[in-house]
Order: C-alpha cells, then structure tokens, then sequence
C-alpha cells in the first residue's frame, strides 16, 4: 500500500468515526424528552473549546500578525458574533501579512 492510499484511508476513517461520534450524541440525546439545563449549557460550551483547542497551540510559534489577528478576533467576538468575529480575523491576518511580507 503506498503512502497516497494510506492517507486516503486514515482520511476516510477518521470521517466515519467522526460522523458515528456525532450521531451518537444525537441518539443518546433524543432518548431524553428534557435536557438538564447543566447538560445543555455544557453542551452549548463545546464549540468555544473547541475552537479554543485549535487555536491554543498555534499561538504559541505565532508571528505578529497572528497575534494582531488572534486580539481583533477575541475584541470583536466580545461585541458581535463567531462568524464576524473570524471573518474580522481573517481580514487581519491577511492584511497584516500582505503588508509585513
């Protein structure tokens, strides 16, 4: 098996155990008729961590311009939405890189 098949396969492994892992929770969750509200506000608190976890490391080799990026992008979040605030850092980040080099 050579080395482009095997990425193929782990990439398509790692898929289905993702998609079973999702749908796991949503079986288990539909059994119950009411969500504990703990239940629901730590449910409510996995895309933060989530995020969280991706970004945490990379902020440890970052340059100027993803440290920049990384404050707007935790400034706006606090004002409006994810979706703005990413979008907000994103622009950040590319200015900033176009104009350091």
């Amino acid at each position: 098996m050579n080395e482009e098949m095997r990425l193929i396969l782990i990439i398509l492994a790692s898929a289905v155990v993702t998609y079973f892992t999702r749908i796991g929770g949503h079986l288990v969750l539909s059994r119950f008729d009411k969500v504990h509200p703990r239940v629901q506000a730590g449910l409510d608190a996995v895309p933060s961590a989530v995020l969280t976890t991706l970004v945490a490391p990379s902020l440890l080799t970052a340059g100027i311009a993803e440290l920049a990026a990384f404050a707007v992008a935790t400034v706006v979040s606090i004002r409006v939405g994810l979706l703005t605030a990413v979008t907000t850092a994103l622009l950040t980040l590319i200015v900033l890189r176009h104009l350091i080099g």
